[in-house]
Formats: structure tokens, sequence, C-alpha cells
């Protein structure tokens, strides 16, 4: 039997690595897990207790509602107001998901079909690319380089020359994978972009709340006027830690999120109701968690850039999101990315994704992710000094600014 839209996925770049790690870790190698963006703090305890308490009954069990209980979607609308001073309509302006990738996705269901199309940039996180693809539409690849400025006359830019215009503009900033931060400015110019091609901008905003150093990632619904070309995914994923939990919200645009409510009510009845109860503690008595897990990750990234640089591999600190970007030192830079993350799980026992995952804008660099305590990724560092000689023998070099 011959099946339709599976084929038209690549490889999973990222399977080759997975599969060596556990190879090697069954061998007895004690593999340091810097891939996976896979959240390792614990969730709030608030929302754990509610968790447990919700769950011991019954009526919870029933089927829930697939748009989200009114509460939650109450709740996620104080926090925009209070977070964003953006004023959202829990009826009409948001919907809960089962976390954001099935947001995105099934969003993309009702907004592009064959025939359409979407702008997205390059590097970045497979679900930007594929959810259009999975609901048919044609994606026009923009790469994310240069400055702002470049980056926005290149999207601007896709939607001059394609013809019919593109119906859909995927972003996310703080950006994954390559760590890149806008500020309102930025996001008011793609609102504009938006309405000038009667397109609808959907920003992921996963790591709404992991920012460092005084950086505060705007929502793009912020802009005056956003909310009608715009929708926004935001998550409880990274910011309250909750990523097996499946929490995830759409809001914005009603026309929109009405769409997609639509769709959701013949697809699902929504995450357990347990979870969304467990949820709406976490939005509104865990205000302060979100900062904490950043000072957290923020010395993570400390401790793996500042090794890196007494080693001789000199990255970019960033701004946003729990991941650092690392151009592949020159000595190693033929082996391309695959090759060269493969060569750190077997020499230093750490793992790390390969940039060409990303897509092919991601070639020529490696991802860490900031899931290891200080002391783990300490002895990450400890184990690429020695697979990687020609950086170790080199004289010390600080590390590049943001």
């Amino acid at each position: 039997m011959e099946f339709r839209r599976v084929p038209s996925l690549p490889p999973y770049v990222f399977a080759v690595t997975e599969q060596l790690k556990l190879e090697l870790r069954r061998d007895g190698a004690d593999v340091i897990d810097l891939g996976f963006g896979n959240p390792d703090l614990a969730s709030p305890p608030v929302a754990v207790e509610k968790l447990a308490e919700a769950a011991a009954k019954p009526r919870n069990h029933r089927y829930s509602a697939s748009r989200g209980i009114p509460k939650l979607r109450g709740a996620i609308c104080d926090l925009y107001r209070d977070r964003f001073g953006v004023e959202l309509d829990p009826e009409t302006q948001a919907v809960a998901t089962i976390g954001a990738k099935e947001g995105l996705a099934h969003l993309m269901w009702v907004l592009v079909e064959p025939g359409d199309s979407a702008v997205v940039p390059t590097p970045g996180y497979p679900i930007h690319l594929y959810a259009p693809i999975l609901a048919g539409a044609t994606v026009i690849q923009v790469e994310l380089d240069g400055s702002n400025d470049d980056l926005y006359d290149q999207l601007a830019d896709a939607f001059v020359r394609s013809s019919p215009r593109p119906r859909v503009l995927v972003v996310s900033f703080p950006h994954n994978p390559t760590t890149r931060v806008v500020d309102l400015e930025f996001m008011a110019r793609l609102v504009a972009l938006a309405r000038d091609n009667e397109a609808l901008v959907v920003h992921d905003f996963a790591y709404a709340d992991v920012s460092f150093d005084g950086y505060v990632p705007p929502s793009i619904l912020q802009v005056p006027g956003a909310d009608e070309v715009a929708v926004e995914i935001y998550s409880l994923t990274k910011s309250f830690s909750m990523a097996g939990w499946r929490v995830g919200f759409a809001l914005g645009n009603a026309p929109a999120l009405a769409a997609l409510a639509r769709l959701k009510s013949y697809l699902d009845y929504g995450t357990f109701q347990p979870i969304q109860i467990a949820s709406v503690v976490a939005l509104n008595e865990a205000r302060d968690y979100p900062q904490e897990a950043c000072e957290i990750y923020r010395r993570r990234r400390d401790v793996l850039c500042d090794g890196l640089a007494r080693v001789g591999w000199d990255v970019e600190r960033p701004l946003g999101t729990m991941f650092v970007w690392a151009p592949i030192p020159e000595p190693y830079r033929d082996l391309g990315s695959l090759a060269f993350a493969v060569k750190l799980m077997q020499e230093a026992h750490v793992s790390v994704s390969p940039g060409i995952g990303f897509g092919p804008g991601g070639e020529g660099f490696v991802r860490f992710a900031l899931v290891e305590n200080e002391q783990r990724i300490a002895q990450a560092v400890r184990g690429i000094r020695r697979a990687l000689p020609e950086l170790s023998s080199a004289p010390s070099r600080s590390t590049a600014g943001s």
C-alpha cells in the first residue's frame, strides 16, 4: 500500500545520534545528553500537588473541552494582560492546545491547503517547516542570516516574488535553534508585512520567558492591531518546565482561532482535565517560576560558553532560549554537522544536535541544549577538550559577546 504525506518527510537526522547514544550507553559509556531540548527542571510543586488532588476526583476523568476549560483560557489571558499588557477575550481569542506542536500543526490545517504557500525561515524547528507541508502547502524557505534588517528584507522579498502570495508567515523568537532575538519594532514590521499582503503571522513564542542579561522577549500581540493578522503560540513547556504535560495555547486572531477550535472539536477532547486544572494553578500561583528557571539556565549557559572558550571554541552567548548555537570549529568544519556530532558522541561522550537537522541553513553548526546541571556541563567541556585536540592546543580566547 502507498502511504500519503509521510513520504514527504525526510529521514530524521536526529535518529542517527539518538541511536548512537543508546548504543554507547548500553556499552556502559556515560554520555552527557546536550542534544534533545527536554527540560530537566521539576515542574512547579504547586501544580504537581494540584494535579494529584484533581486526578483523585472521578468527575475529572471524563471528556474535557477540546478548546480548554474556561478557567484555563481565562488564566492565560490574565497572564498576557499582566505580563505583556495585552487584552485578550478568553472566549474568542484563546484556544488551549495539546502542546505547542499540536496547536501549530492543526492551525496549519485551517490556514493552508494544496496550492497555497507559507514562508518559513531556515534553519528552524522542524515542525515550523513540516506543519505547512503536511497540510499540503508549499514552503518558501528564507535563510536566517545577516542582521534583523536583512532578515526582514528577505521575508518581504519572499512575498513580492511569490505567486500566488503566501498565506502564512511562520516565525519564532527567541529562535530555536539559532537563539536569534528581535525587538518589538521588528514585530511591528512583521504585522505590517502581513497586513499589506493579506497574510497571517504565526509566532511560536515557546521561549517567551527564557531570556537573559536584561533582554525581554516581546509578544507580537503587543503590536497595536496585531490580533487582526497574527496568532501567537504560547506553551508551558519551557516557561514552567511542564514539557510532558502537553499544555499550549493559540492566541490572538479570533477568526483563525474559531476555525482551529472547530477543527479540534472533531479531533480531540483536549488535555486530561486534571492537567488543565493544575495548569491554571501554575499560571496563577507560580508566576515567579520562569524567572527562577531562567537563572538556572543562565548559569548553565555561562559554564558552557566559558568552558568552550577555554578549549578554544568561541561561541556566542545567547540572550534567549535554553540553547547555545555553535559554529563548527574551523579544523573540523569539513566533517559537516552530522559527522561532527557523531565525533563528539564517540570521542567526548557528549550528545549535541547536528545543525543540518534544522534545515539546510543549519549546516556548519551544532546545537547544545542546557538540560544538564553545571557539573555535568563542565564534565562535557572536559570531554570536548580531549576529543578536539587541535583546539585544545590553541591559545585560550575569551567568549564572544552577544
